[in-house]
């Protein structure tokens, strides 16, 4: 098949979160299955920046419409693989910028122009090039208009520019809603504009349009698929998936282990197996000293990389905090997010310097050290559509404490319900839960052989792109 895909993030030029994990790896598995697969990406500062991108050959100059300006950018091509394509989108005025989407926890007063611009171009270079895709698949908010200015064009020129539409929701709570004022910029009919198209309580909104517009939707696990058809996690768009319920998959998310592997991974101080799991103690000696915390400490160490958000449990974290503080136990956190989560964080770690160590970043090389280097992980969410470091925590050895949400259900088997094939806890996100499972956690460590049980059972356990990948493929030669 040939398979495009336009997504905001794409690993490893441009991420902020597992949105960057899921597509890179996705479309990586696509190419090798033999699938010929091109992506297009924003030409962020951190795209132009890459080393990668000085291979890149400029292939098109492109002009599209944003209400009433005519405005240009430049397609930017580079072969990553055989099968594989990256595409950058470059006008240096929406995206040579330091961040993706804004300023900490505020956004671009521009990001409707910005993406609006992006899926206009991308439709542009189908309609002016060779490429023509049996599957258009498009990823959140951000990519959410693209598929109809797909369909938009096709009946406007009379060209077919793809067989089928495919649009992923990665989290729904990001939905791209903008002033209704935003909608010229489209140049679309006044149509669209209503309430069966991308109008929401008066605003317009991105992620609408991928949701109404698309041949097909999909979502990155099968238990956030029932969830978001609820009101109370549906972010107010429940009633409209439910009239696409026919067409709508929840399909998991996979590692890609050639990224998340501790058996070769870079970024460790020494690698270890399911065999061999001696290199797990260097790690945990390493990310003590890297967070200032006593490297022969014996206590258990609990991990954190998440973005610093309410959707990612940091009052139920905080609320805990007497768990860390009181007992003889370490907390590692790496994120950036919210500046009141910043803030107490950082007093936390301030008045705790022994026992909690915090890093205000977006560090790969920490993520890994913190996913191999602890004894547990925790995600503590409110909601979780997939999660990615839930599992990254198991491949490593390192047992995951999570909410009973989303795919982190898909993915934990929680060792009070299973003991003997368990791999991690799993609790309701509430405050008395969640200390349960860390009591229950403090517990598990202090018996060494129940812990190396544990921690094999998680590292057993397939959750390579190589599995999830199949699925997709499966959906697309149904939908062809």
């Amino acid at each position: 098949m040939k398979v495009v895909q336009v997504a905001s993030e794409f690993y490893p030029y441009a991420k902020t979160g597992g949105l960057a994990d899921a597509v890179g790896a996705l479309a990586r598995s696509l190419a090798a299955a033999g699938h010929r697969t091109d992506v297009f990406l924003p030409g962020y500062r951190c795209v132009l920046e890459h080393p990668d991108f000085a291979k890149a050959r400029e292939t098109l100059l492109i002009q599209v419409e944003l209400g009433a300006e005519a405005v240009r950018g430049r397609i930017h091509t580079l072969e990553l693989t055989p099968n594989l394509t990256l595409h950058v989108v470059r006008r240096d005025e929406y995206f040579d910028r330091g961040h993706l989407y804004g300023l900490g926890a505020h956004d671009y007063d521009d990001n409707d122009r910005r993406f609006i611009f992006f899926c206009k171009a991308v439709i542009e270079y189908l309609r002016v090039t060779d490429l023509k895709a049996d599957i258009f698949h498009a990823h959140d908010w951000q990519a959410g208009l693209a598929p109809l200015f797909l369909r938009f064009e096709e009946s406007r020129t009379g060209q077919s520019l793809a067989l089928k539409t495919v649009f992923t929701i990665h989290n729904l709570a990001f939905q791209g809603i903008f002033s209704g004022v935003s909608f010229g910029l489209t140049n679309l009919p006044a149509e669209f504009m209503r309430i069966a198209g991308l109008e929401y309580h008066g605003q317009m909104s991105m992620m609408k349009g991928g949701i109404v517009f698309s041949d097909h939707l999909t979502t990155v696990s099968p238990t956030y698929a029932k969830e978001i058809l609820t009101p109370y996690f549906g972010c107010g768009l429940d009633g409209v998936i439910r009239t696409r319920e026919r067409d709508f998959t929840g399909l998991l998310n996979g590692v890609d282990t050639e990224v998340w592997n501790p058996e070769n991974d870079p970024h460790l101080p020494k690698c270890y197996s399911y065999g061999d799991l001696t290199g797990k103690a260097a790690c945990r000696k390493a990310l003590l000293k890297e967070f200032g915390l006593d490297p022969a400490s014996g206590s258990p160490v609990y991990g954190m990389v998440c973005r610093l958000t309410a959707q990612k449990g940091l009052d139920l974290l905080l609320a805990q905090s007497d768990f860390f503080r009181q007992g003889d136990r370490r907390l590692v956190i790496l994120g950036r997010g919210e500046e009141k989560y910043e803030r107490a964080l950082e007093r936390l770690a301030r008045h705790h310097p022994g026992k909690i160590g915090l890093r205000l970043a977006l560090d790969e090389r920490i993520g890994h050290l913190i996913e191999a280097g602890s004894d547990f992980f925790l995600m503590p969410s409110i909601f979780e559509p997939c999660g990615l470091n839930q599992m990254y925590s198991q491949i490593y050895g390192t047992p995951p404490l999570a909410s009973r949400v989303g795919g982190l259900v898909d993915t934990i088997i929680d060792l009070t319900e299973n003991p003997d094939e368990g791999t991690g806890f799993l609790f309701e996100p509430e405050p008395k839960a969640f200390l349960a499972a860390l009591e229950a956690s403090a517990k598990l460590f202090a018996d060494d052989d129940s812990m190396t049980a544990v921690r094999k059972c998680a590292m057993r356990r397939d959750f390579s792109w190589k599995q999830a990948a199949k699925a997709y493929e499966a959906l697309f030669h149904d939908l062809v």
